[in-house]
């Protein structure tokens, strides 16, 4: 007797349910899953303007997954809210809502470099940032990053020429008839980091519990989410 085709239903079959069972149910639950709204009748969380969607696939071409996550763990899990990687007051950190309109969550893989999920409530400089990408080490000398100097411009300044408005604060570290000028992929990855924000409490990320004796509730405050940039110095 053959054997043959009862070996390929079996196999087929044993992929079809592999497949529905962890590729196409999570789509269901999770893929279609709605913006929160919040007590201020606000939409968490807020879809990022053009320049940083665009960012995103900058990010994700030149492969800073491989060095940085985007996702902070949970106090209890880790050192991430001791290094100041969190943007929420409670335990719970990221969480779904958090990458409802990210086409591809890069959560990352490992972390040579600090998580970027709140990046943007910590540098809030957008020249510091491009001056960090063009050039790691001036900005912080320690830093194993690479150089990411293919995404600006470096340029000859012609006697009496002024400078760019958008060139770049280095110093020393160029000529003094020179100047770096980013390019449209690095404005565009700068604008995606400084949009990486995760600070709005939501059901899923409740604060501590407050002390009753002063007259306070246990009740998690839920406020708007917003696409201001922070005010807080960068770290």
């Amino acid at each position: 007797m053959n054997a043959g085709p009862l070996l390929f239903l079996a196999t087929f079959f044993a992929m079809s349910v592999s497949w529905l069972s962890f590729v196409l149910v999570p789509q269901l639950q999770l893929g279609r899953q709605p913006q929160v709204t919040t007590m201020d009748n606000a939409q968490y969380p807020p879809m990022q303007p053009g320049m940083a969607r665009q960012g995103e696939a900058v990010y994700r071409a030149n492969g800073c997954f491989y060095c940085h996550t985007e996702q902070v763990r949970p106090r209890g899990y880790g050192s991430d809210v001791a290094r100041s990687w969190g943007g929420r007051p409670g335990d719970v950190q990221s969480v779904n809502e958090d990458y409802l309109f990210e086409q591809t969550v890069m959560l990352g893989t490992q972390r040579v470099g600090p998580d970027l999920a709140n990046i943007g409530e910590r540098q809030t400089n957008a020249t510091v940032l491009l001056a960090h990408i063009y050039n790691p080490q001036l900005t912080f000398s320690k830093s194993v990053m690479p150089s990411y100097r293919y995404l600006f411009e470096r340029r000859t300044l012609k006697p009496g020429q002024a400078r760019a408005a958008d060139a770049l604060p280095l110093g020393n570290a160029i000529g003094a008839d020179e100047e770096v000028v980013p390019k449209e992929e690095a404005r565009q990855l700068a604008a995606y980091l400084l949009n990486l924000r995760a600070t709005q409490i939501i059901f899923e990320t409740p604060p501590p519990p407050t002390n009753a004796a002063a007259g306070s509730t246990n009740a998690p405050k839920i406020v708007a989410a917003t696409n201001s940039p922070a005010t807080n110095s960068a770290k």
